[in-house]
């Protein structure tokens, strides 16, 4: 990564930071991913090849820059979707401050109405929004996902309570590997070896 995106990321943690510590309303939070959170993240993107995620969501851009970035080492694209407006302006100057426009589909508004709609497969979902909602969003985009699909969600540590919904329902997926990496806020990882994988290892 150049130093000048580095910078660019570091100013929008901090900002983010101090924005939040003044901001009450929790809408109005910017949330951003812990940094830690967000390099390993694009490590594991490059370093599996995703060429496909969906993001949900993007507040300012924070992740997404980190995620688009990992997509543009590899070739691919990101989806992100956020219901506030304004955090999609936000996030839509800081991509083009970053030069990760060409990467990136920005979609604005209820992110299970959005999911019903989508008809293209991921190799890589993040959940980093609402946690009730996740666990019927995961059902609607099961179908979807490619067979070596990975499914990330942040906060299972931060927020125990509200994300343990999702984590029961992706525990319950039997073609899927989980475990939790003790990283920033808690990561929750499931990965899925599919059929050719598993057959070049045997």
């Amino acid at each position: 990564m150049n130093p000048d995106l580095q910078s660019l990321l570091n100013e929008l943690h901090e900002t983010g930071l101090h924005h939040d510590s003044q901001e009450q309303d929790r809408r109005k939070k910017l949330l951003n991913l812990e940094p830690d959170t967000a390099r390993f993240l694009s490590v594991l993107l490059r370093s599996s090849h995703r060429t496909s995620v969906l993001e949900i969501g993007t507040s300012n851009g924070y992740s997404t820059i980190w995620l688009a970035w990992a997509m543009q080492q590899t070739g691919g694209h990101v989806v992100s979707i956020d219901r506030e407006p304004h955090k999609q302006v936000m996030a839509s100057e800081n991509l083009h401050r970053a030069g990760l426009t060409g990467q990136v589909e920005l979609i604005c508004g209820d992110a299970t109405e959005i999911i019903r709609s989508l008809q293209r497969p991921f190799d890589c979902v993040f959940f980093d929004a609402d946690r009730s909602s996740a666990p019927e969003q995961l059902a609607l985009l099961l179908p979807q996902l490619t067979p070596e699909a990975l499914i990330l969600a942040d906060n299972v540590h931060s927020h125990p309570d509200e994300i343990a919904g999702y984590l029961h329902a992706i525990e319950q997926l039997p073609q899927f590997e989980h475990l939790v990496v003790p990283i920033g806020k808690g990561l929750s990882l499931a990965y899925r070896q599919g059929s050719q994988t598993a057959k070049k290892l045997l």
